[in-house]
C-alpha cells in the first residue's frame, strides 16, 4: 500500500530522485512538512525537525551543545537513516553532498557527519519540493540549469 501510495504521488517521486531517499523516508518529509510554503527559508526545516545544535547564550558565556531535538521524532529519524544510506551505501553514484558527509566524517567523526548530511538533506529536498526539480547529481548539472 505505501509503494502504490508512493508512485502516484508526484512529490514523493521527485523527492526520491535525491539518493538515500526513498519511499518511507519521501513519505514521511511529504507527510510532516505538509505545506513548504509554510517555511520562509529552506534552512528553517532543519532547525524545525531539531537537527542543529543547542545554543546556551547568557552574557558573556556562549556554549554549543548537541542537536536540540525539538520537532517530530520519526522525521528526524527518517532522514537519519537516509543520511546513512546516502554515506554508508557501497551502491550508487557519488554526490556532492557525500563527498562532502564524508569531508565532515573525516574532520568531526561520523555520527556528527550523519547529523549534519541529514539536516542538508532536509534543506535540499525542501528546496526541490518548492522548485519543482529534481536532484542534481553534479555541479555542471546545476549550472547548466
Amino acid at each position: 500500500m505505501l509503494l502504490d501510495q508512493v508512485r502516484t504521488d508526484p512529490v514523493c517521486r521527485r523527492l526520491m530522485t535525491a539518493p538515500g531517499v526513498g519511499p518511507v523516508v519521501a513519505l514521511t518529509y511529504r507527510t510532516c512538512v505538509d505545506n513548504p510554503a509554510r517555511f520562509g527559508r529552506s534552512q528553517c526545516v532543519g532547525a524545525h525537525y531539531g537537527l542543529t545544535p543547542r545554543l546556551y547564550q547568557s552574557g558573556e558565556t556562549m556554549r554549543v551543545g548537541r542537536i536540540s531535538k525539538c520537532g517530530d521524532r520519526m522525521m528526524r529519524a527518517a532522514l537519519y537513516e537516509a543520511a546513512l544510506v546516502l554515506l554508508t551505501g557501497s551502491r550508487g553514484r557519488w554526490s556532492g553532498l557525500k563527498v562532502w558527509g564524508l569531508a565532515v566524517a573525516k574532520r568531526r567523526g561520523m555520527q556528527k557527519a550523519l547529523v549534519a548530511v541529514a539536516r542538508k538533506l532536509a534543506i535540499v529536498l525542501h528546496r526541490m519540493w518548492r522548485d519543482g526539480t529534481d536532484f542534481r547529481w553534479s555541479a555542471a548539472a546545476t549550472t547548466a540549469a
